[in-house]
């Protein structure tokens, strides 16, 4: 049986607040979440469009576990899944900043919310390296030789090199698009395509 529309849109609610709500770290961090929930559970989209809507999320302005949010809402009821699941991952932050801004001192001078707050540094950092390994298995599964080798090359630049990571990005999307353009002329598959 096929859910309802009203059923979805509550389910899009419900779990795009608990994502947000309970979710610490930066975009990265929601990533895994939209996966259990979305592509394992509820089979709504596949993996691969999972990354993606990460890779839209990220290059899109604005905060990407926000774009995501929205991204997977769309994809899972259109434009009023997308606007709900925007109001979803939004509200959480929304109140806990006005809590945080009302109780401000209290808050930065109590050691045991430091101490928790380092705690969940190393809890985030274990995620992001999780999604950095299954994002590049998705590339080497392509077996394409520039996407494979644009890894390794831009972590040697950025944490051996210390290059910004601004000229990372445009040297990796000129990259990408003149192997695109190429593959293009030669009626090669081009990636993602």
């Amino acid at each position: 049986m096929k859910n309802s529309k009203t059923e979805i849109w509550i389910w899009l609610f419900g779990i795009n607040f608990f994502i947000s709500a309970f979710t610490f770290g930066g975009g990265y961090v929601v990533i895994p979440m939209i996966k259990k929930y979305f592509v394992d559970r509820k089979k709504l989209f596949n993996n691969e469009e999972l990354m993606d809507m990460a890779a839209i999320a990220q290059s899109s302005p604005g905060a990407i576990a926000i774009n995501l949010s929205v991204l997977s809402g769309y994809r899972a009821a259109g434009m009023i899944g997308a606007i709900i699941s925007c109001i979803a991952a939004v509200f959480p932050p929304l109140i806990i900043l006005g809590v945080i801004s009302v109780y401000y001192l209290m808050f930065r001078d109590n050691q045991m919310i430091s101490s928790i707050l380092k705690g969940m540094e190393a809890g985030v950092g274990a995620l992001i390296v999780d999604i950095v390994i299954d994002m590049s298995r998705a590339v080497f599964r392509e077996k394409q030789r520039i996407m494979s080798l644009i890894i390794p090359i831009t972590f040697v630049a950025s944490f051996v090199f210390h290059i910004n990571v601004i000229f990372i990005i445009l040297s990796c999307s000129a990259i990408c698009f003149i192997d695109g353009w190429i593959k293009k002329k030669k009626g090669e598959k081009i990636c993602g395509g």
